[in-house]
């Protein structure tokens, strides 16, 4: 369980399967690839950007580096957005970049082995199928992992022009 949330992952993939940091959205878990996450963050208010897409929260500024903070439930389409102390930011390190997403909560690490990795389904999601890289199924848990590269790189994300533009 994760519960430090200022404190820096250190984990590494291992040949038993592979690593995934699970969040919560709404009512649903997600896992993204744990060698992208950088640290894991108390939400703290954030600076708006003008004319930046809604899910954009703002920037923040993390040890000198100025980082763009994502809003997953805005960008999944997800409603009753409500901001608490168990709602974090994920730092990211993608494409040599940082990068924040804003989720309702972390829960833990867990390895997944290749069996326990499903295909994405085609159909019925806010997020697209392309950003999906499968389904994981642990006991009784579902989750719905991420690419988090391809979704935070994607052309819709606007995110890196964004950030430079800060």
């Amino acid at each position: 369980m994760v519960n430090d949330h200022n404190r820096v992952l250190a984990v590494q993939d291992d040949s038993e399967g592979h690593k995934f940091l699970v969040f919560t959205l709404g009512s649903e878990e997600y896992g993204i690839d744990i060698l992208k996450v950088q640290e894991i963050r108390d939400y703290e208010a954030v600076t708006r950007i003008a004319h930046a897409p809604e899910f954009i929260k703002g920037v923040t500024n993390l040890r000198g580096i100025i980082v763009p903070i994502v809003d997953l439930r805005i960008k999944f389409g997800l409603e009753n957005i409500q901001y608490n102390q168990q709602t974090v930011v994920i730092i990211l390190n993608i494409a040599q970049r940082v990068v924040g997403i804003l989720v309702d909560g972390v829960s833990d690490v867990l390895t997944l082995s290749r069996d326990e990795i499903k295909p994405a389904p085609e159909f019925g999601a806010n997020l697209s199928a392309e950003y999906l890289s499968g389904l994981g199924t642990v006991e009784q848990r579902m989750l719905i992992l991420i690419d988090i590269e391809k979704l935070m790189c994607s052309e819709d994300m606007a995110l890196f022009e964004t950030a430079e533009a800060a």
